[in-house]
């Protein structure tokens, strides 16, 4: 192999393009486009003008056993991810997978377990936002305990609005059968991933989802979940694509301090210098009247540090690619392990089941359940095949 990863784009649009003008811009020094791969004709006389000289396939197949590409990066419809990993690792190609890594587990879970009995070959997905300084350093406040066993977390990203054209604009958007879902697989697969690689996987969720709630779709657009970590900790998450002005607020609730993101840019630490309840059990009413009236000094309870990353617009994600090609060539470990992809569709199913059913779901939930629930929704809906 040469000194430089000669990657298949599997899919020239926005995602595919942006990836594609990384590489040629030279923001990632490690890779070249080995080739590039479309269906729709109109791409090919796009990529002859753009990348002169990168071989254009309209079957990924022939550009997999072509010779010409050492990795691929699959960017398609979610259902394909997992098909295009597994066809990619059989013929000995590393696989980067777009997010999120399939629409169900079942599919999910076949793509990791042939990528597990392929260990010689890099297998990852984009989850750039754990390439972001901020969350990886909040991560690490997380992981060393400086805040605490968590108490609550909570997670309102309201900032993904979309228009009813944006759902019109292809056949398969927003719909069961050609997308499997809304918000939550499309737009949202980024925070519940960084939301469990933070804090930890929850053990069971209650949600309340709306469906076509305020845009003319079948899938939703707007989710309440609420989750139960287990030791009376619980967590909220909501989303939506219908608030113009958008709110994105993340906080950790620790029982020796707080962890409070503003517009994924700003977070304000505020750390105890006992836990909580030590705290509360040393003081009697008279310290509680001095603390609120300001006769108690704040620093002898606890002190804050605000946290904030200049990052530059496509770094991230540059920064996931330069890192996958990496593993490749020399072996660093990736940012974003393929098979960590499943977390965030088995989080995703289960709030869907949940919301179907009526119920509390634990995250080890009948996978056959949900796809018995999902293929009634794709049937209904009378455009795609059901899913097996």
């Amino acid at each position: 192999m040469s000194k430089k990863v000669r990657l298949g784009i599997i899919g020239l649009g926005q995602q595919g393009g942006t990836y594609a003008k990384f590489i040629t811009d030279g923001l990632v020094p490690n890779m070249v486009i080995g080739a590039i791969c479309d269906t729709d004709p109109a791409k090919k006389e796009l990529a002859a003008s753009l990348y002169p000289g990168a071989p254009f396939y309209d079957d990924y197949i022939a550009m997999l056993e072509s010779g010409d590409v050492d990795a691929i990066v699959t960017c398609v419809p979610h259902y394909l991810h997992p098909e295009m990993g597994i066809e990619s690792l059989k013929r000995n190609i590393h696989a980067l997978v777009e997010k999120p890594a399939g629409v169900y587990t079942k599919q999910v879970k076949r793509l990791n377990e042939f990528a597990a009995s392929k260990p010689e070959l890099s297998f990852g997905i984009m989850f750039n936002q754990r390439n972001n300084p901020l969350y990886k350093k909040l991560k690490e406040i997380v992981d060393n305990g400086e805040i605490g066993a968590i108490r609550r977390t909570n997670w309102i990203i309201t900032n993904w609005w979309r228009p009813q054209g944006y759902y019109n604009s292809s056949e398969w958007r927003a719909t069961w059968g050609g997308e499997g879902g809304g918000v939550l697989v499309n737009q949202a697969p980024h925070q519940l991933d960084l939301w469990q690689w933070i804090c930890g996987v929850p053990k069971s969720v209650y949600s309340k989802v709306a469906y076509g709630f305020r845009r003319d779709i079948a899938v939703e657009d707007e989710v309440t979940a609420v989750v139960d970590y287990g030791n009376g900790a619980t967590g909220v998450f909501v989303t939506a694509t219908h608030d113009l002005v958008g709110t994105d607020r993340f906080e950790i609730l620790g029982d020796q301090g707080k962890i409070v993101v503003e517009n994924s840019k700003t977070a304000t630490v505020t750390r105890l210098v006992k836990p909580e309840r030590e705290l509360s059990d040393g003081m009697d009413m008279d310290d509680v009247r001095k603390l609120f009236m300001g006769e108690l000094k704040a620093e002898d309870y606890y002190t804050t540090e605000v946290i904030e990353f200049e990052s530059a617009w496509g770094g991230q994600h540059a920064g996931v690619l330069e890192n996958f090609a990496a593993n490749i060539l020399d072996g660093t470990p990736l940012l974003a392990p393929g098979s960590d992809g499943i977390k965030g569709v088995r989080l995703a199913n289960a709030i869907y089941l949940s919301s179907w059913t009526g119920k509390e779901v634990s995250l080890d939930f009948d996978e056959e359940e949900y796809m018995r629930e999902l293929n009634k929704r794709i049937s209904e809906e009378g455009k795609f095949a059901e899913r097996s």
